[in-house]
């Protein structure tokens, strides 16, 4: 039997997650404000939807190779599925202070594999053959490791919905590495206080077939 998520109390030395913390904090600087997918696939702001600041962290950053080697554990022993490597060659480092979230949202659907030509075809029957096909890997792994200490901040929880909308909330630990069906719904709940810092991204690998 598998599961749509799993996630893993790392047992990284304190010294290491702290050093992942530290070493990332060169990137504190280019911290912008977050952006959401739009309907015509262009991301922009919408504060409605999402609130909170993000830059990008290369995969050639030694921390990816720590985070991969935990995708590849779950993958195996859970998942089963055809991956290849990190979306956008790029981790997602974010930050949720007092009052940002991400309201319910799924990484990935057959809306990012294709864009129809007009809205008009939305209202219509549309056979395959009147799309553009957008992509030829699809997002299969969602991960998400946790940076700062529960007790850092108030509020913030990531939280998932399987497909019988069962709730699951992630636990807080500083290291834990949630990973999971990108196609499942989630989100990370209003923060009260502080400051929540996230690393984000997601494991490609061919389309659906």
């Amino acid at each position: 039997m598998a599961y749509s998520h799993v996630w893993f109390n790392t047992k990284a030395p304190k010294e290491v997650v702290d050093l992942i913390c530290e070493d990332i904090k060169s990137f504190d600087n280019k911290l912008l404000d977050s952006k959401v997918m739009s309907d015509n696939m262009e991301n922009v702001q919408n504060s409605k939807i999402r609130s909170g600041k993000n830059t990008w962290i290369p995969a050639s950053h030694w921390v990816a190779g720590f985070i991969w080697h935990y995708i590849n554990l779950a993958n195996e022993t859970n998942f089963l599925y055809d991956v290849r490597s990190i979306d956008f060659n790029s981790i997602q480092y974010s930050h949720y202070e007092v009052g940002d979230f991400y309201r319910w949202h799924g990484d990935w659907s057959i809306d990012h594999a294709y864009k129809p030509e007009n809205t008009r075809a939305l209202q219509q029957s549309v056979s395959q053959d009147q799309h553009i096909i957008s992509g030829e890997s699809s997002r299969k792994l969602s991960f998400s490791m946790q940076l700062s200490d529960p007790e850092e901040y108030e509020g913030g929880e990531l939280q998932l919905l399987d497909s019988a909308t069962n709730l699951f909330t992630i636990p807080k630990e500083k290291g834990v590495i949630s990973i999971f069906d990108s196609r499942l719904s989630h989100r990370v709940r209003k923060v009260k206080s502080g400051c929540r810092k996230s690393l984000v991204g997601w494991a490609v690998g061919p389309r659906w077939r």
